[in-house]
């Protein structure tokens, strides 16, 4: 029998790849997708809206998407880091920002729908588990505005971050169908929710406990760990009241404004910021000029 070798050339790539790139590359769970945009044919071309919450290292993502056949459309957003707008201004990724996130998106979907004084979720969170029901109008029953969690590749353990921005758009009059069995605070013994801990999450409480515990064990470490809330003069026993805050604000006026935000940078400003933190490249000539100075500095 003749050898035949096996050239394995872009044909060979293209046949046995993985189908979809995103997946190729482990960003995108497929499986979940297609349940999470897949309508029913009777709702009649009606969009599946789905709740997108990411997290970064320094930001919270949280978006309303629905999907066409041209690809994801975004209808409303709201990001970490304009929590400093409510004075939220240190901790803009953990388990009470989320909240605090999800609460924002919630509030500005329904305002651009319409919708905000009729559906008015949880004004106080009190850590009960509640979701946003049908209300009666002179014009007969009028449902809430419906969006499924989409979580992405992130790890649904009891307690994560991202049951917390669902949490706070539930609570903004958002019905998001979930259970209360991966908040803070539930015990899977007695399938018991315990609306003290989750309210403790959704106030900060546990980082005001975790700041007084560090204070008293270490004090070089929370002063390191710590070091802008120093700067700022906030003390763990403000955080409660700083969380209220901000959630009033962030109903009173979920578009609000940076006022600290100058005009707007051009292309040409954005170019030049990124550049700063690139090398650009350099030419042959340059190259041969820096090889001729390296061997005289060698020489010498």
């Amino acid at each position: 029998m003749a050898y035949s070798k096996l050239v394995k050339s872009s044909a060979y790539y293209s046949r046995y790849q993985t189908k979809y790139r995103r997946r190729r590359e482990g960003k995108t769970d497929y499986y979940a997708r297609k349940r999470l945009i897949a309508q029913a044919k009777n709702k009649y071309n009606a969009p599946k809206y789905r709740m997108v919450v990411r997290f970064t290292n320094r930001d919270i993502i949280t978006q309303i998407v629905y999907s066409e056949i041209s690809g994801d459309k975004v209808f409303a957003s709201a990001y970490g880091h304009e929590l400093k707008r409510y004075g939220i201004t240190q901790g803009l990724t953990n388990w009470a920002a989320a909240y605090a996130t999800g609460l924002l998106l919630a509030r500005r979907t329904l305002a651009k729908l319409g919708l905000d004084k009729d559906f008015t979720g949880v004004e106080e969170p009190d850590g009960e588990y509640t979701l946003t029901e049908a209300i009666e109008t002179d014009d007969g029953t009028r449902r809430p505005f419906k969006a499924f969690l989409d979580v992405g590749l992130v790890r649904t353990s009891t307690g994560a971050r991202v049951f917390g921005a669902m949490k706070g758009a539930s609570d903004g009059g958002i019905f998001i169908p979930h259970s209360e069995s991966r908040f803070p605070g539930y015990d899977i013994e007695s399938e018991e929710l315990d609306a003290e801990t989750l309210r403790k999450y959704i106030m900060g409480g546990h980082v005001a406990e975790y700041m007084e515990t560090l204070a008293d064990d270490d004090e070089e470490r929370f002063h390191s760990q710590f070091v802008k809330y120093n700067e700022n003069e906030i003390d763990a026993g403000d955080l409660e009241e700083i969380y209220a805050e901000a959630h009033k604000a962030i109903r009173a006026d979920p578009f609000k404004k940076d006022e600290e935000a100058g005009p707007k940078k051009s292309k040409e400003e954005w170019k030049a910021e990124s550049k700063k933190y690139r090398k650009g490249k350099i030419s042959n000539a340059e190259r041969k000029a820096r090889a001729q100075e390296k061997i005289r500095q060698l020489a010498a």
